[in-house]
């Protein structure tokens, strides 16, 4: 049987509706997972029902993460953020943590997963960490916006077998302090941390670029994908 994904949902504050991308399904499915969406909802004993539906979680990209979180004071209040998307990926996080359910973390699925672990963020990348590396790169977003250096003796060096690594790149914001649960895989030309793992956990990765961008057209998108579903496929 192929291993259900639970993934995280998207908000458009705007429709106030439940939305997806579909590379990141896409990608799941590529890999030989089923994504489903979550949904919204509050309660810890109905989200740890549908938790232990999953074999893996997905935490995609979108809105800001609440300052609130990695105690600071907001610097930029026309980025949003959704206090209903931080609270659900909160309690879902620390299920998978708890269980040791594989976990991948995209852009902001990367930044939430560190904030959540006791890490801080650069609020705002132009102002608090200016650089001549793109990281906000316009459409299409298949394309190369910078190189990363992948640090060796990392379960990324291992898999991809590459010193560097030709992303794309689509975000303002940026993991500033690492959490100490956490181990860098991959660093920015401008000294970013743009990928880590959990040492401690079976599957836990976060990676700042957008592999459901590119995995139809690079190998290395899609053995990131093909990583990921392959732990969620082992059963305990």
């Amino acid at each position: 049987m192929k291993p259900v994904i639970g993934v995280m949902p998207l908000w458009d504050d705007n429709k106030q509706s439940i939305w997806m991308l579909p590379n990141y399904m896409d990608g799941i499915k590529a890999a030989g997972g089923i994504p489903v969406i979550f949904p919204f909802i509050e309660n810890e004993e109905e989200i740890e029902q549908i938790c232990h539906l999953c074999d893996g979680f997905l935490f995609t990209g979108g809105h800001d993460i609440n300052t609130t979180l990695y105690n600071e004071a907001s610097i930029n209040d026309t980025w949003p953020t959704c206090a209903k998307r931080d609270s659900l990926e909160l309690k879902v996080l620390k299920y998978a943590i708890k269980h040791d359910k594989a976990v991948l973390g995209i852009c902001r699925g990367l930044q939430f997963i560190n904030v959540a672990l006791g890490g801080s963020l650069y609020q705002d990348l132009p102002t608090q960490h200016p650089s001549v590396i793109t990281h906000r790169m316009n459409k299409p977003y298949d394309g190369v916006a910078h190189q990363v250096h992948v640090l060796k003796n990392t379960p990324l060096h291992q898999l991809l077998g590459v010193d560097q690594l030709d992303v794309n790149s689509h975000h303002h914001q940026a993991i500033k302090s690492l959490s100490d649960q956490l181990t860098a895989m991959a660093v920015s030309e401008d000294e970013l941390i743009e990928a880590f793992y959990m040492p401690d956990k079976k599957y836990v990765w976060g990676v700042q670029w957008h592999p459901e961008f590119t995995y139809t057209k690079n190998i290395n998108s899609l053995k990131i994908f093909k990583s990921f579903i392959k732990v969620c496929s082992i059963k305990e």
